[in-house]
């Protein structure tokens, strides 16, 4: 059965986006690129919600820019094929190869995992995160940790959830002082 994870860059005080909004603190230099490509190889199937879905938007068409360099062309190569389910109840169209989603999160990872297919099925957003939480779908959570305290924002973790017990699986330090911990569900 395809394993459902959660990735995202996050503040040491556990918020992916500050009180503004802003996260310009997660821009990752060549080494931290570098592993999320390698790690985007893994996915299968990238679930997001709508901001996380408009921010990516940008890699639609990333590679008509002669700016950017080999890294960012070879992730732009990865992601624009990459299936893409979007939930949202504001769009009514997404472009690239993407799709809307056409039930709720706990419909729409149990039809994935059910159909053949290879590599995990990723969420991208801490809002969709948390509702896939609370059905107890996420099987690991990947932090990319920065050494930053942002004071409030978008937490990471969703609030109020139940208690989750996690088995360390794999923790890697980066010169930019960032830290990725990957953690599996105990089940």
């Amino acid at each position: 059965m395809r394993s459902v994870t959660y990735s995202m860059s996050v503040s040491l005080d556990g918020y992916i986006v500050g009180p503004d909004g802003g996260f310009d603190w997660t821009v990752p230099d060549e080494e931290v690129f570098r592993f999320w490509i390698d790690e985007i190889r893994e996915v299968g199937v990238h679930l997001l919600g709508r901001r996380l879905y408009e921010t990516m938007l940008y890699w639609e068409t990333a590679d008509q820019d002669p700016s950017l360099g080999d890294a960012e062309l070879e992730w732009t190569a990865l992601w624009k094929p990459l299936p893409k389910v979007v939930f949202s109840t504001t769009l009514s169209a997404v472009e690239g190869n993407a799709r809307l989603a056409s039930g709720g999160v706990a419909e729409e990872i149990e039809r994935l995992r059910a159909e053949p297919g290879e590599g995990d099925i990723a969420i991208g957003g801490a809002t969709l995160a948390a509702e896939a939480a609370a059905f107890g779908l996420i099987d690991e959570y990947r932090a990319m940790v920065y050494p930053v305290l942002v004071g409030g924002g978008i937490p990471f973790f969703p609030q109020g959830e139940r208690r989750v017990d996690l088995e360390l699986v794999e923790t890697r330090s980066f010169g930019a002082r960032v830290v990725y911990l990957r953690h599996r569900v105990a089940r």
